[in-house]
């Protein structure tokens, strides 16, 4: 298959059900185990090593409610930066969503957690940045040339 073209299959509202399952699973292993299971990635292509896992906690831009999703995370100083990559989906992820209406966000890395700001990245930031995130994860450049939207690079910060 060539890594500039989606799969069809993407396009199933199939897929996008599947991905919120499984986040809501990760998500209670990761809680219920500190982080010992879900706490990494290891799915992907070229992955070297695990990637780490975060849960991200926003507040529902409808609901109000607390909405969490579990992500793959770059360290970057005392800032946390996560993908909105919803693996090359035409649409942002529902937490990405959330976060520009709320920008405050809880980042959970085992039991720690971390109040923080979330704003998206400039483009001379996700520039900066894109590297070190293929590094962590090479799909995300796959899922980058299978959507025609901007995927948006969030960097959340102490507040």
């Amino acid at each position: 298959m060539d890594a500039g073209k989606r799969p069809d299959q993407l396009d199933s509202p199939l897929v996008a059900k599947f991905i919120k399952i499984g986040s809501r699973l990760n998500t209670r292993l990761y809680r219920a185990t500190g982080g010992r299971l879900g706490g990494t990635w290891r799915v992907g292509a070229a992955l070297r090593k695990p990637a780490p896992v975060c849960l991200l906690t926003t507040t529902g831009r409808k609901s109000g409610q607390p909405r969490t999703a579990p992500l793959i995370y770059l360290l970057d100083g005392d800032r946390f930066v996560v993908v909105a990559s919803q693996g090359g989906l035409p649409h942002h992820p529902a937490w990405y969503l959330n976060l520009r209406e709320h920008p405050e966000v809880t980042i959970e890395i085992g039991s720690e957690r971390h109040d923080l700001v979330a704003r998206t990245a400039s483009a001379d930031e996700k520039t900066a940045l894109w590297p070190r995130l293929i590094d962590l994860y090479a799909d995300f450049d796959t899922y980058d040339a299978w959507t025609e939207r901007e995927i948006p690079v969030v960097i959340c910060e102490p507040r």
